[in-house]
């Protein structure tokens, strides 16, 4: 009996090379024939497709430079990449004494020009094997990609029964693989896959290089066509797919960072469009995406592929497209995300007043960003724009400064006791704007000529009804998932319920502490305990045991810029709050400060108290100021709970009773990344875990909190 080929060449050669030649029609080149190290290209596939599709072009060429033509092109196609970069020389082709030419084709948005259609359909995709890639040494790639004969991709493979798996190939990118070749550098993408996983980077830099996870799910489903990965190969490295990739969603970010899709974007921006295709304007759509998914992306990408989509009348599906968000990152993000990508086909316009935006409806803008107070004019005008279509993508439906938090700004609140404020503010911060959305759609008339599309971590059960994907059992589904579970496990945001503790067990953490012979009994411990008891305590005491935590644990995280929040009950409670943080951060003559945030006007012993007077400086510059020194503490009465990204964030102590989604939006506060931080911290006065487990069930399946600490990480405790 023979044994089975188990080698890395076996997945190499009888799966992926096999899917590429077989079934997507790559043809195989041979790397000692055919690649040029000079010029790190396959020039007799280039010069063959550019004769051939662009011959007018060519004579030119012919003309200028005589026998000499090919040359001199090839040099000028290197020079250019060299100079403007693979992306650039793909989408926008080459210019040589008066002669244009295209490097590639791109699939045409319409049929309405049936020529450019058949110039795509002979864009020629070729792979090598074992390519010798270095003029240095003798390195190979397992996998190098082309398109007309310039490449575009590589991959390292891993078989499992080699002993070996994604990790192994991302070690060799960053370990064994020079990233200043000049084949890696000009290269999109880099690929590190095994059997079941793949993983991928648009830049490599050594051992600083940061591998992705490109994955279906956390663990991909088996695939009927061989092993999980081979989606990859068969799909995503299809010719129309990839083409539609460069040309439709890479882009350069900030910092000159060269942006290649995640799964979860892709997969989500194809999905949206075939159903938009299928079904017209009119349907809604609900993407429920995680903090750390990308989502400015994602809706970048879809604006502009909705911006695009024409019907098989050759008419475009949206008349207009409008972008409704109210982070002015995201908002600065997006404009620029987005005009990237459209700049040569479409306009991006900001509309800032009610004024601009009705201008640009009646000017039919092809993409509208606006803020999200702008909403109810939005429906308003669209509701009655009966003979045009419009897409509607509405960011974030949970804005901290919308729904009850805004209407309070010019109102002086009063309150006889800390009891009384509590009850009087308790769930007035559940009416978001996501509530104000769905009032507004309800109050308008049926809207068949307007798709909308609703971007949320966390959406409430309306929002799923209104938005949502109906199921056969009468439950509601978001249209895309991408799980607070999943971006957890991938390493995209912290799990802000690993280190939650409910002050009864910290409480009983310092009993054990004090009774435990192994522990000294420390001076500050001693006095902690003195004052605590598990029954409700006064704001002084709460301070000095959020102050006693700051110092011997939070203060020094995040390479010692850690920030944290204290969420106070009402308006009154961080007003009183922020007094006793001055007063003792002064007795114990730290330089760190406080900072509060809180709408309105609140009057308190005959004194009326505001952010900005408290602060000392306008409310606008609170969010600012938190990551300057010394400003390392921030209490807030609802503000700042959601829709507030702040990477620095590390611990959040809870004096406020939080239920449901607004349970989830608040401590996901400090979910963000950052260099240098690992871990994030909570310590909650109020609520039970299981209470905030029950919250989180919904937007993360795989919960475990426990009710108390495992004693054996009091030693841990101690040593921190």
């Amino acid at each position: 009996m023979t044994e089975p080929d188990r080698s890395e060449k076996n997945f190499e050669v009888e799966h992926v090379l096999k899917a590429l030649v077989e079934d997507n029609e790559y043809v195989e080149r041979n790397p000692d024939e055919h690649f040029d190290k000079s010029r790190y290209m396959d020039p007799s596939v280039l010069l063959e497709f550019v004769k051939d599709t662009q011959p007018a072009e060519w004579k030119k060429q012919s003309v200028n430079y005589g026998e000499e033509a090919g040359n001199k092109f090839l040099d000028r196609v290197e020079g250019e990449i060299e100079k403007r970069g693979t992306l650039s020389v793909l989408r926008d082709g080459i210019k040589d004494r008066g002669a244009r030419f295209d490097i590639a084709y791109f699939k045409p948005v319409s049929g309405l020009n049936p020529e450019h259609r058949k110039l795509y359909e002979r864009n020629v995709f070729s792979v090598i094997r074992q390519l010798p890639y270095s003029r240095e040494n003798n390195n190979t790639l397992d996998v190098a990609l082309f398109i007309n004969g310039i490449p575009v991709i590589t991959a390292e493979l891993k078989n499992h029964l080699t002993g070996q798996n994604y990790q192994n190939a991302i070690t060799q990118y960053k370990v064994t693989r020079n990233p200043n070749e000049p084949l890696l550098k000009r290269c999109l993408v880099h690929f590190a896959v095994d059997n079941d996983t793949v993983y991928f980077t648009a830049e490599l830099k050594g051992s600083q290089t940061k591998f992705l996870p490109f994955n279906k799910d956390i663990v991909n489903p088996e695939d009927e066509r061989g092993f999980k990965s081979s989606y990859l190969y068969h799909d995503i490295w299809s010719p129309d797919s990839l083409l539609e990739i460069i040309g439709n969603f890479m882009h350069f970010q900030q910092e000159n960072e060269l942006i290649f899709p995640r799964y979860h974007q892709l997969d989500t921006v194809r999905n949206v469009v075939e159903s938009v295709w299928e079904k017209g304007a009119g349907k809604n759509y609900l993407i429920q995406h995680s903090a750390g998914s990308g989502k400015t992306l994602t809706i970048s990408w879809i604006s502009q592929h909705l911006a695009q989509m024409h019907n098989n009348n050759q008419e475009r599906i949206f008349d207009g497209i409008i972008i409704i968000s109210d982070r002015r990152v995201i908002d600065r993000q997006l404009r620029e995300a987005v005009k990237q990508l459209i700049s040569r086909r479409g306009v991006v316009v900001w509309a800032e007043t009610s004024k601009h935006l009705r201008e640009a409806l009646e000017q039919n803008r092809d993409i509208i960003v606006t803020t999200q107070q702008k909403f109810p004019f939005v429906v308003k005008e669209l509701s009655g724009l009966e003979g045009q279509r419009f897409a509607v993508l509405i960011d974030e439906a949970h804005s901290s400064q919308s729904g009850a938090t805004a209407r309070a700004i010019n109102k002086t609140l009063s309150y006889g006791s800390l009891d009384e404020a509590e009850q009087a503010e308790e769930g007035e911060d559940e009416d978001t704007f996501e509530d104000e959305i769905a009032r507004d759609i309800r109050a308008s008339k049926r809207m068949e000529n307007v798709s909308f599309f609703a971007f949320t971590a966390t959406p409430k059960a309306a929002t799923l009804e209104m938005f949502g994907e109906k199921q056969a059992d009468g439950s509601f589904r978001p249209f895309s998932l991408y799980s607070m579970k999943q971006a957890i496990r991938e390493g995209f945001i912290l799990d802000v319920l690993q280190n939650f503790i409910s002050y009864k067990s910290y409480f009983k953490l310092l009993k054990k502490i004090e009774e435990d012979p192994e522990f000294a009994k420390r001076k500050a411990t001693a006095l902690l305990h003195r004052h605590v008891s598990l029954h409700e305590f006064p704001i002084k005491k709460k301070t000095e045991i959020i102050l006693d935590h700051f110092f011997k644990y939070s203060i020094d995280k995040i390479g010692g810029k850690a920030r944290v929040m204290l969420i106070t009950a009402s308006r009154l409670h961080a007003v009183r709050y922020k007094l006793e943080f001055d007063r003792q951060l002064k007795e114990l003559q730290s330089n760190v400060k406080a900072l509060v945030a809180f709408t309105g006007i609140v009057k308190d012993g005959g004194v009326e108290f505001t952010e900005s007077i408290m602060n000392g400086f306008s409310d606008t510059q609170t969010r600012d100021k938190l990551q300057e020194d010394p400003y390392r503490i921030l209490i807030v009465a609802s503000k700042y709970q959601t829709g507030f990204d702040e990477p620095l964030l590390h611990t959040m102590y809870v004096d406020r009773k939080l239920r449901g989604v607004h349970a989830v939006q608040s401590l996901s506060r400090l979910n963000r990344r950052r260099d240098g931080k690992d871990s994030v911290a909570i310590l909650d006065f109020v609520n039970e875990p299981e209470d905030i487990q029950k919250a989180f069930t919904p937007y993360y399946d795989d919960i475990v909190l426990t009710r108390e600490t495992d004693p054996n990480q009091l030693y841990a405790l101690e040593s921190k």
